[in-house]
């Protein structure tokens, strides 16, 4: 028996650490030049559920010349086993150590998965600063969201992707498989790597300071490399490699059902998402392509539910037309065609209603704050008529159950607003009542998280609120929500504290990792395993003040541990929307509209693609 199998008679859910699923690729090592590790920093339910994986095991795998291979992060007893037989983490397809690859990829989706990433490191047997590592040893590259802001983790990454990675991806494989045949110093190939388009070198740029300790700059120590890295973008989504035959999960993922992506980017303009401005500009796919890639994933994966992806689905231009053609031709394959992301209107809910005619789940929708004058703030451009319309057609049309997601601590808020919270609940719970819902079934779900203010968003400059207010704004909220049919959920103000603090962080904040890793910090977006006092610990040991990240008001002419990375979106204009906030004013959208100017489509060169509504979906 070996030590993987007895490993596995010891653990909760062996079936994560197996391999050999439907659709898995498993190519012949010897006979493949690249080799990759796609590194999911969390466990395989979670991984499993990333469409980004999806899409790059797919680019690299359709290649001769390479191979690409998943590893996630172990769980606590399984890492425990691991370290008491010596067993190295492994991937799925080959069981091979992560030590044998030649390109180690993470995905940065969570800041509190950063010491995952370390701990996978650890448990490879590789060491986790980069400059520890020798030649043959894995390149460590990243990529991602919180890639927009990789400063606390520069000094464990070789090197780092920003934007979209189906093409880059290729580039990074011809660098390796180049010099690999060469066999250049690791230091060349990171040369080479850092003249990729959107690839950002850490080691090839040093961070300076001020006297007061303020950040000075990151900037370049080496010519030829340039001052800011700027986002790869994919032009035309039509072309781009899409997975229409993915991996399916022994086990029931997080989301477990196939994925078709619609369209990328927003244009709504909220001025607390990252992610309207990284994935920036809207592009949208054709519906004949959609439609024939429905159709092959459902052929290929043997799902029930199909789940139409995107940062805001019912935007996409012929969602009518998409929704309709995919309906009637799945329906009676006993299919579920589900909108993850709805906007807050009655047409939402009717494309609900059509969509869920199979099977019925609860509708969530985003008011994000409880009064219109924070919702001007936030550019969020929802009234609560138009929220009690929808709520009001989704129990009329038979659900009986609603979430509702605000965030607390938002720019300018005061308890007037946390209070408009509980009376707009109320609004939908009566709005429930006046449709007949009966009160044995109506329950409306209150969902809170705090803000966390992200680099390249209008909010940049704006202070967390401190931690003990957020834990007053909850505990007065939670107040506000008693009664029957109500239901308070808070996000635990800790976390996202420390989600503040290293996606605001520099580079001092690799110390803090480490020690925070030596002191048992791992899986830390788990409430099971989350260590509050361990993070305390950590930064008091190494002398940081995390307040000092999470809670400082940074000034426009302030020097930001992300400034050398580069989304396309101007500074200028981030500054100008962050002055519209603080005075209440709102920014229209730009699809279809006036361009609001942010610079981004002439930056980059790209142009957005927005389809023209009507015209049947093929």
């Amino acid at each position: 028996m070996t030590s993987l199998e007895r490993i596995l008679s010891r653990v909760e859910r062996p079936a994560r650490y197996v391999g050999g699923e439907f659709n898995a690729v498993v190519k012949d090592w010897d006979k493949t030049p690249v080799r990759i590790a796609f590194a999911f920093p969390d466990v395989y339910e979670v991984g499993m559920s990333h469409l980004g994986l999806h899409i790059l095991y797919h680019v690299v795998n359709s290649r001769e010349d390479a191979l690409m291979e998943r590893v996630f992060a172990p769980w606590t007893d399984m890492e425990r086993e691991m370290r008491r037989e010596g067993l190295s983490l492994f991937s799925l397809e080959s069981h091979r150590s992560l030590a044998d690859f030649d390109v180690l990829a993470f995905t940065l989706q969570y800041e509190l998965s950063y010491t995952n990433v370390l701990n996978m490191l650890d448990l490879a047997g590789l060491p986790t600063a980069a400059h520890d590592r020798r030649a043959g040893m894995p390149l460590v590259v990243a990529g991602g969201p919180c890639a927009f802001n990789p400063e606390p983790l520069a000094p464990f990454l070789d090197a780092v992707f920003l934007g979209e990675g189906e093409e880059g991806l290729h580039d990074l494989v011809e660098v390796v498989k180049k010099h690999g045949r060469t066999r250049s110093s690791r230091a060349e190939l990171l040369r080479a790597l850092a003249g990729i388009p959107g690839v950002y070198v850490p080691c090839l740029y040093r961070a300076e300071y001020a006297s007061d300790g303020t950040l000075a700059g990151v900037r370049p120590v080496v010519s030829g490399i340039p001052e800011r890295v700027r986002k790869r973008v994919v032009q035309d989504l039509d072309q781009a490699a899409y997975p229409t035959k993915p991996i399916v999960p022994y086990l029931e993922a997080v989301h477990d059902r196939a994925m078709l992506e619609v369209f990328r980017g927003c244009t709504r303009g909220c001025r607390f998402c990252q992610a309207g401005a990284i994935y920036r500009p809207v592009r949208e796919k054709n519906p004949g392509i959609l439609l024939a890639q429905a159709a092959e994933l459902l052929k290929n994966t043997g799902y029930d539910e199909l789940s139409l992806t995107s940062l805001s689905t019912t935007d996409y231009s012929r969602i009518g037309e998409l929704v309709g053609a995919l309906v009637d031709r799945h329906q009676g394959e006993q299919v579920n065609v589900s909108l993850p992301s709805l906007r807050v209107d009655a047409f939402a809910v009717e494309l609900a209603r059509a969509v869920q005619a199979v099977r019925k789940s609860g509708l969530t929708f985003a008011p994000e704050a409880g009064s219109q004058r924070l919702r001007d703030v936030i550019n969020k451009q929802v009234t609560d008529e138009d929220l009690l319309q929808a709520v009001g057609a989704a129990f009329a049309a038979g659900w009986h159950r609603v979430k509702l997601y605000f965030m607390l601590g938002l720019p300018t808020e005061t308890l007037d607003d946390i209070a408009g919270i509980a009376r707009l609940a109320r609004r939908v719970l009566e709005r429930g009542r006046e449709c007949g819902v009966a009160r044995g079934r109506l329950n409306v779900t209150v969902s809170t998280s705090s803000f966390v203010p992200k680099p390249h968003t209008p909010f940049q400059w704006e202070a967390q609120t401190p931690l003990p207010e957020l834990r007053e704004r909850q505990a007065f909220l939670q107040g506000a929500l008693r009664g029957k049919n109500l239901v308070y959920r808070g996000h635990e103000p800790e976390t996202s504290f420390l989600e503040a603090v290293f996606a605001r962080g520099d580079r001092r904040l690799g110390a803090v990792l480490t020690r925070a890793l030596e002191l048992g910090c791992r899986m830390d977006g788990w409430r099971e395993c989350f260590r509050f006092d361990l993070w305390q610990r950590a930064f008091s040991e190494t002398g940081l003040d995390p307040g000092a990240y999470a809670n400082r008001t940074y000034r426009y002419t302030d020097v930001l541990p992300w400034d050398h990375l580069d989304t396309g979106v101007d500074r200028e204009y981030l500054a100008a929307e962050h002055q519209r906030a603080l005075t209440g004013e709102t920014t229209p959208d730009c699809r279809g509209q006036e361009c609001a100017g942010c610079g981004l489509c002439p930056g980059l060169a790209v142009e957005p693609r927005v389809l023209e509504a009507g015209g049947g979906a093929g």
